[in-house]
């Protein structure tokens, strides 16, 4: 337990590179404190980029998100994030910020300019100073959940997630989201979350959005709606925070031992194209450029065994070179194709020729040559 616990803080520590810094906006005309976390390998990792996290009510929403996100990407569920936690220090504040006008229901005065602020002055910013990829989120609570769906008036949407935590809706807001869905000809990802006790001022805009949302099967919308029994208003959010990442990072996660046994280890045939399926949603719908993991690799391999389609083995291999050039990972997986099909001299110069490349995950240079010894002895006594 004090290793686990050990592990987590640790992880968390890991993940500390925030700073705060003062905005100056023309569009608000004030100073705006901002407070942006950099994923631990931004620095060591000069090339890759990261999806990043836009945080209305960063005063209080910042510590569990980056909790969450911080945990998450330690145990390779969710991918590195950098965080932008806007502050909104009093209450009057992010009320102004969220303004809108009754009749409408569009952002007005203070809101109309917080609006600009985010989309023309906050955002070219933060993706001109960092290499951010080009899958952007934003998140709220109550009131700013409520103004994060202004984004998703735009014929093209800013946001390619909306993380929306019991959110206080404008007028028609209910029925003009779902519209804006419906017709959304890119993915988008939309969380949604209210608690059993809600008041019923909150309550029933948002069971309308749900119901309404949920009439049309848009498959280029991935929504998911959660209503958190013995939660309260505030309290519900430590729920529905972590639910929405996993929602919005699903296809990011290795394959499990769940999915094997469900899915992979059911197929037929096709355990090649499955991965490479998994990856094609994950780089497209993410938009990160994310290498086939050696465990997953793994995983197909040991699915094509129990199944005894060695001839699969062949795609795999030519995957493996496409990810892993010079590791051994290629040579290794046809030496093995070759090695069920007892055709034992191929799989010997295969194994061979994979000793002379770089190791990778559990496969050694060592394990490589007792393989060769395997297969010399295996045609000695047919001479």
């Amino acid at each position: 337990m004090k290793k686990v616990l050990f592990m987590l803080l640790f992880s968390i520590a890991l993940y500390a590179q925030n700073k705060t810094e003062s905005f100056d906006s023309e569009k608000l005309a004030e100073k705006r404190e901002i407070t942006i976390s950099l994923p631990p390998s931004y620095e060591k990792n000069t090339t890759k980029k990261y999806p990043f996290l836009v945080l209305l009510d960063g005063d209080f929403l910042f510590d569990p998100f980056y909790g969450a996100l911080s945990y998450g990407s330690y145990w390779d569920d969710f991918p590195e994030t950098i965080i932008v936690g806007i502050h909104q220090n009093h209450n009057d504040e992010r009320v102004d910020d969220s303004e809108f006008e009754n009749v409408q229901g569009i952002p007005t005065a203070k809101g109309a300019a917080f609006y600009e602020f985010i989309g023309q002055e906050l955002l070219p910013y933060i993706e001109k100073k960092y290499r951010v990829a080009p899958f952007r989120m934003i998140a709220g609570l109550d009131t700013t959940a409520g103004f994060l769906n202004f984004f998703l008036y735009k014929e093209d949407p800013l946001f390619n997630a909306y993380i929306c935590l019991n959110p206080e809706l404008a007028p028609a807001m209910e029925k003009r989201i779902a519209e804006q869905l419906s017709a959304t000809k890119s993915l988008v990802f939309y969380y949604l979350s209210t608690s059993e006790d809600e008041i019923k001022q909150l309550a029933e805009p948002i069971k309308m959005l749900n119901e309404n949302i949920k009439k049309d099967n848009n498959p280029l919308v991935n929504y998911k709606f959660e209503s958190f029994k013995g939660a309260g208003h505030y309290s519900q959010t430590l729920y529905a925070i972590p639910s929405a990442l996993h929602q919005i990072f699903e296809s990011y996660k290795p394959i499990t031992s769940l999915e094997f046994s469900n899915k992979i280890a059911l197929l037929p045939s096709g355990y090649v194209d499955y991965l490479e399926k998994k990856y094609n949603v994950l780089n497209e719908g993410l938009h990160l450029d994310v290498p086939i993991r050696i465990n997953d690799f793994k995983a197909i391999e040991a699915a094509i065994l129990k199944n005894n389609a060695y001839s699969e083995l062949d795609q795999l291999a030519i995957l493996a070179d496409k990810h892993y050039p010079k590791s051994m990972l290629a040579e290794y997986e046809l030496g093995l194709m070759y090695e069920k099909q007892e055709d034992y001299k191929k799989a010997m110069k295969r194994y061979q020729n994979a000793s002379q490349m770089q190791e990778i995950g559990a496969l050694t240079k060592t394990m490589m040559l007792e393989k060769y010894d395997l297969m010399l002895s295996k045609i000695a006594p047919k001479k």
